[in-house]
Parts: structure tokens; C-alpha cells; sequence
């Protein structure tokens, strides 16, 4: 990619990108997932840049219904099992290009969607398959900073990491 200001939305999976994979049940049997809260700020940070974000991922859950809602992702599609369809779908809604999208994934069922799009990312523990295909692979695993790494990756190329870094959040200069 040769302009990195050309995306506009960043689409991402959930199991295995936003957290570790892991399917983690308490004796109940209630699912519990793992976010890093690294992630959460890079996503706040590319929000204030303009960035919009959509997740799309197979399973449904509350947990990631719940943890959306906070991070104030406007866009989110549980229970889909074929993700190019749901993709397009959303695309056309948004009025967007796909060349306008970043999708990061980490496995097979994200490839599809992965290979349509203007700029493709995954976590470093994902797929091989993914991997050869991405134009950037993060140093972190999924669920440990990838996301945020990704977003680093994204808007330091847009120039914008460094200022958004230099805001009161990031500081103690009041």
C-alpha cells in the first residue's frame, strides 16, 4: 500500500486478533474472554483520528457484544459464519470501497475477506496462510497487543501516531 490515508474503516475478527483464541469456560460454564487493554487504547486513538472500526467474527457472544459497546465500535456483526457476504453487505452500507479497508484477521475463515481489501493484517500467531498473504504481520500474538500494534503500524504511516501520543492522555503536561 502506497497511502496509508486511503483507509477509511478497519475491520476486525475477535477470536484470535482482539483476544488470545482461547474458549475459556468458569465452572458454570459461562464463556470468559481475554482482552488486552492495549488494543482498547489503540482503538480509541485511531477513532480520534477518523478511523471507523467494524468486527466481524463467528461466534456470538455477549462478552464481545459488551466489550464493542465500550470501545464504541459502531459496527458489529456476531454469528457469521461466512464473513465475505457480511463484508460486502457492510461496505455497501458505509458507502466504501474495499480498497478503503484494513481487515485483521488471524485464520481461514477470514482469508476471503482478507484478500478483497486494500490493506491486510493479522497477529503474529496466525495461520501461515494468512500470514503469506498480509502486508503487515504484527510482532504481538492475538490478544496481546496485536491490534494496537496494527493501529501503530497504520497511523505512523499516516503521521498521526506521534501527535496523537503528544495529546494530554498520553502525558502528564496538563
Amino acid at each position: 500500500m502506497d497511502d496509508y490515508r486511503k483507509i477509511k474503516l478497519i475491520i476486525l475478527d475477535v477470536d484470535g486478533t482482539l483476544t488470545d483464541g482461547g474458549l475459556w469456560y468458569d465452572s458454570q460454564g459461562n464463556e470468559i474472554k481475554h482482552f488486552d487493554v492495549k488494543d482498547g487504547l489503540g482503538i480509541k486513538v485511531a477513532l480520534e483520528n477518523g478511523l471507523q472500526f467494524a468486527i466481524i467474527t463467528g461466534r456470538e457472544s455477549p462478552i464481545v457484544t459488551h466489550r464493542v459497546e465500550e470501545l464504541k465500535i459502531q459496527h458489529i456483526r456476531c454469528g457469521v459464519q461466512i464473513k465475505y457476504p457480511a463484508m460486502k453487505k457492510l461496505l455497501h452500507e458505509l458507502g466504501l470501497f474495499p480498497e478503503e479497508v484494513c481487515y485483521i484477521g488471524d485464520d481461514w475463515n477470514d482469508m476471503q475477506c482478507m484478500e478483497s481489501v486494500g490493506l491486510k493484517m493479522c497477529p503474529a500467531n496466525a495461520a501461515n496462510e494468512i500470514k503469506r498473504i498480509c502486508d503487515y504481520v504484527s510482532k504481538n500474538n492475538g490478544g496481546h497487543g496485536a491490534v494496537r500494534n496494527c493501529i501503530e503500524f497504520i497511523l505512523t504511516k499516516r503521521d498521526e501516531w506521534e501527535k496523537s501520543c503528544k495529546k494530554s492522555y498520553f502525558s502528564n503536561n496538563d
